[in-house]
């Protein structure tokens, strides 16, 4: 979502454009070709650095463990650890040179390390810029479990996971927390510090982890008087190196840090953590496609390199598979998608419009035809109870005006109706009866009823829709918005609709979901409390949100 105002560059960084010229469109426009060119373009290591010399770890001086630790996609008998190794995290290098480096592991059942379950060596390599991805295996299921790492004399914090259980599992319940949009340059993370400390079993990021954006020296609207950032930060990310040194200003925040050592995560990206509005190969400045998949492969990049995330999300070039499935027993099952990466391009410039011939043309897609058979495949498979849906942008009808004929957001589900039909009727078809979408992207949370015929308040409703609004993109904001009045007027199906700075929790049960929205009065200064805003429950098979 761009603020308001916002200009943006025209062109991308002169080493993407040397690179695409260097390789020539047709060559590019290959997987092959694009990792080539993403070599060419960040120096990337060839493929023999995995065979580079080892660093001695015992003559690290500084704490390696600045940008924290983090955790990801639980699984019944399985978690997924991170690190990356930065004693200097706002120099490009990381302050390592570029060899690998040993990084000891232990996973326990208590936070003291007592009682050890497993304990190993990993390498932080330096083509992954010093990240590293443990996957420990073979656990027993729904177990709260602790872990840390230790590299030469240092030992990072100590972060605290938990397995998912087993899949036949009767689960009485699961409290999830949803968050998205966090500008570093808009206020501090507040609401991760809160997080941190509320009792939740899983955390999941619907996008906007970080914004391409310029930060100057002062942090934006946190204003620091105590430290000055470097001008690395001050311009626009397009290089691998420019987005991994944004990931590590956003990451050795200490709020967002918090929350990731006391929760695992589940994350899914949108349009900042590559640029603004992008849909597939086309950026928002129309550039050369092979410009901008360089900078989509650096960007993705990145993303894993900076993620709890496994292998299988590993990017292949400006490809990364991240949509995929998570189940807690027989309670939830979790299509996590992702509506960016395979979408066609907005209708009519993209902006606010009427729908129309252009926007509900049924060969035009948000999900892409294969991410869209996956899940409606997933939903005829599926033995949960409640079947919820994490992804980025608003999936419910939203009219921005009460014109007859009123406007919608092009960049949401609305300017690609057909996918959501689609996608409605699959839900139908597979008997799903408790559908929950989960959403980022506008810096605002709703709450709404997903109506069979939006237009008709009296349709049957087919599920909910739990929209968290920014961890602080948007400033501070406001309890009620300037069009707040109009919104509500012009949706029946909205419950909901408040501009603070939060994020959501959601407590599934057998017999209903509670999902609490969560806000702070400001985070362009700190310390903001954190207050209940508001409360809906939706019952198992009689779907729609009520007041509690």
């Amino acid at each position: 979502m761009t603020p308001a105002g916002h200009q943006h560059p025209s062109q991308h960084a002169p080493e993407l454009r040397a690179a695409a010229r260097h390789l020539g469109r047709r060559r590019f426009l290959t997987v092959t070709g694009a990792a080539a060119a993403l070599a060419f373009a960040v120096n990337l290591p060839g493929a023999g650095v995995a065979g580079a010399a080892e660093f001695d770890a015992a003559k690290l001086t500084d704490d390696p463990f600045t940008l924290g630790v983090a955790s990801g996609d639980p699984l019944p008998d399985s978690v997924l650890l991170w690190t990356r190794l930065a004693p200097a995290p706002y120099q490009a290098d990381g302050g390592l040179p570029p060899e690998r480096v040993a990084v000891r592991w232990e996973l326990a059942h208590d936070a003291r390390f007592r009682r050890i379950v497993r304990r190993g060596t990993a390498t932080a390599h330096p083509e992954f810029d010093h990240a590293v991805h443990v996957e420990v295996g073979h656990l027993d299921p729904d177990r709260v479990l602790y872990y840390r790492f230790r590299a030469g004399g240092w030992v990072s914090e100590t972060g605290r996971t938990r397995t998912a259980p087993a899949t036949r599992d009767r689960v009485a319940g699961l409290r999830f927390a949803a968050v998205s949009c966090q500008a570093y340059h808009d206020g501090y993370f507040t609401p991760y510090g809160h997080l941190a400390e509320d009792d939740v079993d899983v955390v999941f990021h619907l996008g906007d982890y970080l914004y391409e954006y310029a930060v100057n020296s002062a942090g934006g609207a946190r204003k620091y008087t105590d430290r000055v950032l470097p001008d690395l930060f001050n311009h626009e990310t397009t290089t691998l190196e420019d987005y991994r040194l944004r990931y590590a200003l956003y990451k050795s925040d200490p709020d967002l840090r918090a929350a990731h050592a006391a929760h695992p995560f589940v994350v899914t990206w949108d349009d900042h953590e590559t640029e603004n509005n992008y849909a597939g190969d086309i950026d928002e400045n129309e550039d050369p496609p092979e410009e901008f998949l360089l900078r989509r492969a650096a960007a993705y990049r990145a993303y894993w390199e900076n993620q709890p995330l496994r292998r299988p999300q590993l990017p292949d070039g400006p490809d990364a598979r991240m949509y995929r499935r998570l189940g807690w027993g027989r309670l939830a099952q979790f299509d996590i998608l992702d509506t960016r990466q395979y979408r066609s391009n907005q209708a009519y410039g993209d902006g606010a419009h009427v729908p129309g011939p252009e926007s509900d043309d049924p060969a035009r897609t948000i999900t892409g035809a294969t991410q869209e058979r996956w899940l409606i495949d997933g939903w005829r498979d599926s033995r949960a109870l409640w079947n919820v849906v994490p992804q980025q942008v608003t999936f419910s009808q939203r009219k921005l005006d009460l014109n007859a004929a009123a406007k919608v957001s092009m960049d949401a589900w609305d300017g690609y109706r057909a996918s959501r039909e689609r996608v409605l009727a699959g839900a139908q078809s597979a008997g799903v009866e408790n559908l929950m979408v989960l959403t980022g992207d506008v810096h605002v949370g709703y709450a709404f009823d997903i109506k069979d015929d939006f237009d008709d308040p009296s349709s049957a409703t087919l599920g909910t829709e739990i929209v968290a609004t920014s961890v602080s993109s948007g400033k501070d904001g406001a309890e009620k918005p300037a069009n707040w009045n109009t919104y509500m007027t012009a949706n029946p199906h909205l419950k909901f609709y408040n501009g603070r700075r939060g994020y959501v929790t959601v407590e599934l049960g057998r017999e209903a979901a509670r999902a609490d929205f969560k806000t702070v009065s400001a985070v362009t200064t700190q310390g903001a409390p954190l207050t209940t805003a508001a409360s809906f429950v939706t019952e198992v098979g009689e779907q729609g949100l009520k007041p509690v």
